[in-house]
């Protein structure tokens, strides 16, 4: 990108704006552009809009992050059993990204925007968190490479909880760097596009899946090319992005790093009842989303196929194992499709029509609640029809990444309308917080169950439990009104 920050007029001088303990370079310096087209910014100053094609550069490594999350959270607990850990340890060993996620979005949010780098606020964050991803990566995948393969796990099992921490830096000033160059007409569009990349990389993710017969066998080579669609995305977006600094306020007090996220989660408190319901549905959508995102193949292998990753080459077992792992890539392929169209609809029925946002909401997860009890009592071996399951239940997760945010927005629009504080980013802050809580759950509970039972009966009571959770969340998202404020 080529973008020049430049003045290009000032009519009188006006007193920059803060951000946290910094200024706001922006307020006094916009940016313009070849193009000529400027819009009126901060401090009433010109400031240039930029290309649409532009933004969605910047917006690319969005897919890179999305293959890598599409990639890991199925074969995280195969490649554990693979080197040799139970079941339980394996499906335990997933606590790292719930946990993980949970405090460090909000703490790398917040470092990346009071960040005073002559870089910018948002790239040497995530080119740091590139370089750590790759690195953490490679140690995790290849740990059978470095060392004896009876002692390959203890590298590989921390250092899942090492990617977890870095893929969470990479990429959370992703949406904070394309907001902070897109004027306020392009931010609803740029979601879209973000939808689209995620999208994307979850049907690139799933295709990788059917390179090797066995992914878990070839995690190395695998993980290699999705660092290098890493590479490739930020890389791209590097060259695209010019950022102007945040400068300290004079005689500014220096702050922690920790005390914006310290401050929203005080905030929580005193919130009106509608937005914990919210939370409430959120965390158990989030149980049912995760079932199938992180289970899904797993469940084919060894529900449908009944087959076996450890057994010998050619056998039967072997075989049907391998076979399930092409139709979960097969299926997730689809839910690639489903979830582009399935957001592109939410997203045209709310913006186009005047329909409650809760009158979209309860059927996406009446819709998971149906094929989490379709997939525990009725599949049975049926592959195609496992498929079905398996792609439709990617309408509740879909509707979940708008919907809440959608009625959080409405919400605050309403209260601002009546003259009433809002904490909107705070709110949205613990709406992914609860992402976190619903795939804890979900982790733990099978890793419980299969202390004491085979994997395929942990698969189909967490099946049960994932449409008893979707028919709750579904139920009390009609108490969800957009009317109310919160």
């Amino acid at each position: 990108m080529t973008a020049v920050e430049e003045v290009t007029s000032m009519p009188e001088v006006q007193e920059p704006e803060k951000v946290g303990n910094a200024i706001d370079i922006e307020a006094v310096v916009p940016s313009t552009e070849e193009s000529g087209e400027v819009e009126t910014g901060k401090a009433g100053l010109k400031k240039e809009v930029w290309p649409f094609w532009k933004l969605c550069l910047l917006a690319l490594p969005q897919l890179g992050v999305q293959v890598l999350w599409g990639f890991i959270g199925p074969n995280s607990a195969p490649y554990m059993t693979h080197l040799g850990a139970s079941n339980a340890l394996a499906t335990l060993n997933n606590v790292a990204g719930p946990i993980v996620g949970f405090f460090t979005g909000p703490l790398v949010g917040a470092w990346s925007d009071s960040s005073t780098s002559r870089w910018g606020r948002r790239r040497p964050i995530i080119i740091g968190g590139l370089i750590s991803t790759l690195v953490a990566g490679v140690f995790w995948s290849g740990s059978e490479a470095m060392l004896p393969a009876d002692y390959a796990i203890f590298l590989s099992a921390p250092m899942y909880w090492v990617l977890d921490i870095t893929i969470n830096v990479l990429q959370t000033p992703f949406r904070a760097l394309v907001s902070d160059m897109a004027s306020e007409e392009q931010q609803a569009p740029m979601q879209v596009v973000f939808v689209f990349f995620m999208s994307i990389g979850n049907f690139i993710a799933y295709s990788m899946m059917q390179i090797y017969e066995v992914p878990t066998e070839h995690m190395l080579e695998l993980m290699l090319m999705i660092c290098a669609i890493n590479i490739v995305c930020v890389g791209i977006q590097a060259c695209v992005a010019k950022e102007t600094p945040l400068a300290r306020a004079p005689n500014a007090p220096k702050a922690s790093c920790c005390a914006p996220v310290m401050k929203s989660f005080g905030s929580l408190r005193g919130q009106p009842p509608i937005f914990y319901r919210l939370l409430a549905v959120h965390c158990l959508v989030w149980l049912g989303n995760t079932t199938w995102s992180t289970y899904g193949q797993q469940w084919f292998t060894a529900n449908i196929f009944e087959g076996e990753e450890h057994a010998p080459e050619d056998s039967p077992a072997k075989i049907a194992y391998t076979d399930g792992v092409v139709a979960f890539s097969l299926a997730g392929q689809i839910r690639s499709g489903v979830q582009l169209v399935v957001s592109l609809l939410i997203m045209a029925t709310l913006v186009k029509t005047s329909i409650p946002h809760r009158f979209v909401y309860a059927p996406c997860l009446a819709i998971g609640a149906i094929v989490g009890f379709l997939a525990s009592f009725a599949v049975g071996h049926s592959s195609a029809f496992a498929i079905v399951c398996m792609a439709m239940s990617m309408v509740p997760e879909a509707a979940s990444l708008a919907i809440p945010y959608g009625l959080v927005a409405a919400w605050n629009k309403k209260a601002e309308d009546e003259g009433k504080p809002v904490s909107t980013a705070m709110q949205m802050a613990m709406l992914n917080c609860c992402i976190t809580i619903g795939q804890q759950f979900c982790t733990l509970s099978l890793a419980v169950l299969e202390t004491g039972l085979s994997l395929q009966d942990s698969l189909t009571i967490i099946l049960i439990v994932a449409g008893v959770a979707d028919t709750l969340s579904a139920a009390g998202s009609f108490f969800l009104k957009d009317g109310e404020t919160a």
